[in-house]
Order: structure tokens, then C-alpha cells, then sequence
């Protein structure tokens, strides 16, 4: 993780400089920052720049922030940059004695209430962890979420989930892949719900990469990463036309943009500045494979003579996109503008274990 951490006396530097070191040992990237008037001049940490400025460009670059100081500041310091539980980072505030390790924001998501948990064991202070289903030990749909590289379709919905199992109502739940482990408590098997309760229960989570079945009135999609994109190109195409055809493709077939969690294609386009354009927009990996692995993938390809001719082999979308992922090809080539593209989606199990 890349964590922040600033405070505001010389109390404060000596707990925040110990709980920096004691993040490096885990390897974390840690920089802290020292604010005061009453700083010596030349403190390895002085933080010379306004404080909200410091605070901006943190929330823009670190995964946590940690305030070392009173609970207000720290909340008139963070208010003009929160914006998303899903964007913005952790925020941790403990006193200058180190007593008590308060997570203040992106508490499930963000892993705020995780790490003020692990750093209060190290420090011996006193986790304030205050979300409800930590409190009452519920199931924390968020959190599950992140920690298994899903995204969350519906942030409205989440609440809701977790507002239902809070008051002792049943969840509804369903899932494209194989279920390891019993559910959570509070949540029931779609098929398994009597039919009486049916019309009652109009609340559940539904574990797919595909909105096409909308399974519950209410529904909330946990999407896995779980889709890579094969694609093939002329020399030249534009970022543009890469990204309209994979929307289009993905539009076409109820898939969430989000589900994509890697793209695939030859050497020969490892450098093609369109394709690395639209990676990097979308801040996907892209793996590549010479012509001769390619030709070692299993199963049946659409062939095309015209790019063998080019390349070497008789297909680049789809195979790319199966060598590089352990999965069924959901999706085969497609074509349009001179771009090609094909998706595999990983073999996956969801654990509650």
C-alpha cells in the first residue's frame, strides 16, 4: 500500500515516525509529513506547503491517509476532497498517546477499519470501529466485495443489503460459479426461498459478470474480474476505435465493462500505440504471445488466411485471450474498423469459507 501520514506536534512525529516504521517492515510505501508552526527549521519531515493542498494531492495518490491529531481537524482538513467510498483512500486518525486508532472513512472498502485494526494490535491502542455490520458482526457486502477483486453495480443497493441482514430480513442470492462454504447468515438460495415469500423478498445478490438476467427486483451484482479481452489490429488503429468495438462487443453481449480484467494479443503489437492508449485508460494489463504460442492454444479458432498472412498465425483475438486466461471462450471473434476482439471468461469459485 501506499500510505500518507502527517501530524501536527513533536508528540505526534514520535508516534507517527514508530507506526512508519513499522508499515516499511510490512512493505508498505510510507511518507510522512510533520505541520507546526513550532517546527524546527530543517525537521526532516516539515511539511511546508498549506495543508489542504498536501491533502488533495494525497487523496489522489495514497491508498490510506493517517492523521495523527484531534478528530476535527481532521475532518475540516479531508471534507472539500471526499467524494466516493469506492475512490476515496482510508482515513485513520489516532491521538498523539496512541490510545485509540479511529478509521474515519472508506471504513469496508477503502480498508480502513481492516488496517486501524492491524496497526491498533502492533501499537496497542484501541480499534474505535464504528460501521454497523462490524458492530453487530454481520456479513459486510463491501467488504467482501473488494477483498475479492469484485466491483459492486449499485452503491444504493449495498446499503440496502446491508440495512436488511441489520434488521433480520433475508437476502435473496444467486451466482454463475460454484459456491464454496455455507452463505452467510441471512442470506437464502434464490431456489430455495418458499414460494409464499417470493413476492416478500425482493432484495438480492447476484455474483455474474452478465446483467442480462436480472434475477431480483432489487439487485445487486457482485461483478468479478473475471473477463480477459483477446484483440488483434491493424497497424495504426487509433485507441478510439479499439475502446468502440470492446464497448460495443461487451454492450452487445450484457457484459459489465468492469468484469474485464486483462487484454491479450500478439508480440507483434506488444508496442501498437492505440492498444497501449486503451489499456492504460482503463488501466488493464496486457499480456502478448509470439506467433508460435498462439498456435499451441486449444480449441477451435476462427481462421483467417488474410492474417496469417500477416502475422503468421490464423487467429490473434481468441487465441491470445485463452493462453492467457484458464476459461471458457464466451465470446468469439468479432470484427469491425480493423480491429478485431474475443473474450474468455475465467474459470472462478466464490468462497465463504
Amino acid at each position: 500500500m501506499k500510505i500518507a501520514g502527517i501530524c501536527f506536534t513533536q508528540g505526534g512525529f514520535t508516534l507517527l515516525k514508530w507506526i512508519q516504521e513499522i508499515l516499511l517492515q510490512e512493505g508498505n510505501e510510507v511518507n510522512i509529513a510533520f505541520k507546526s508552526r513550532f517546527a524546527k527549521s530543517g525537521h526532516p519531515a516539515e511539511l511546508k506547503e498549506d495543508l489542504k493542498e498536501w491533502t488533495r494531492k494525497r487523496f489522489i495518490d495514497s491508498d490510506a491517509i493517517i492523521f495523527v491529531g484531534a478528530t476535527g481537524i481532521t475532518v475540516r482538513t479531508i471534507a472539500p476532497f471526499v467524494k466516493d467510498k469506492r475512490q476515496d483512500p482510508a482515513i485513520i486518525v489516532l491521538d498523539e498517546r496512541g490510545q485509540f486508532c479511529i478509521p474515519l472513512l472508506s471504513g469496508h472498502i477503502g480498508g480502513a477499519n481492516e488496517l486501524a485494526a492491524w496497526l491498533a494490535e502492533q501499537i496497542k491502542a484501541t480499534p474505535v470501529v464504528t460501521t454497523a455490520t462490524d458492530v453487530y458482526g454481520k456479513f459486510a457486502v463491501d467488504v467482501y466485495a473488494a477483498k475479492n477483486n469484485m466491483t459492486l453495480s449499485n452503491m444504493t443497493y449495498a446499503k440496502e443489503v446491508s440495512a436488511s441482514l441489520l434488521s433480520g430480513y433475508p437476502v435473496r442470492f444467486q451466482s454463475d460459479f460454484p459456491v464454496d462454504g455455507k452463505l452467510p447468515e441471512g442470506f437464502v438460495w434464490d431456489g430455495e426461498l418458499k414460494p409464499e415469500n417470493q413476492d416478500e423478498v425482493s432484495l438480492g445478490i447476484s455474483i455474474s459478470p452478465s446483467y442480462q438476467n436480472k434475477y431480483f427486483d432489487h439487485c445487486l451484482w457482485l461483478i468479478p474480474r473475471c473477463i480477459t479481452i483477446g484483440i488483434g489490429c491493424r497497424k495504426g488503429t487509433s485507441a478510439e476505435r479499439i475502446e468502440k468495438l470492446v464497448m460495443d462487443v461487451l454492450k452487445e453481449q450484457y457484459l459489465y465493462p468492469e468484469a474485464v480484467c486483462q487484454v491479450a494479443t500478439i508480440d507483434l503489437k506488444a508496442d501498437e500505440p492505440g492498444l497501449l492508449q486503451f489499456c492504460e485508460a482503463y488501466q488493464l494489463p496486457l499480456k502478448t504471445f509470439t506467433a508460435e504460442e498462439l498456435k499451441e492454444a486449444g480449441g477451435e479458432f476462427t481462421n483467417s488466411e488474410f492474417v496469417e498472412a500477416i502475422t503468421g498465425v490464423d487467429n490473434v483475438c481468441e487465441r491470445s485471450a485463452v493462453l492467457a486466461t484458464d476459461g471458457e471462450l464466451i465470446v468469439k471473434k468479432t470484427c469491425g474498423d480493423g480491429v478485431t476482439c474475443a473474450c474468455v471468461r475465467k474459470d472462478w469459485r466464490i468462497s465463504f469459507e
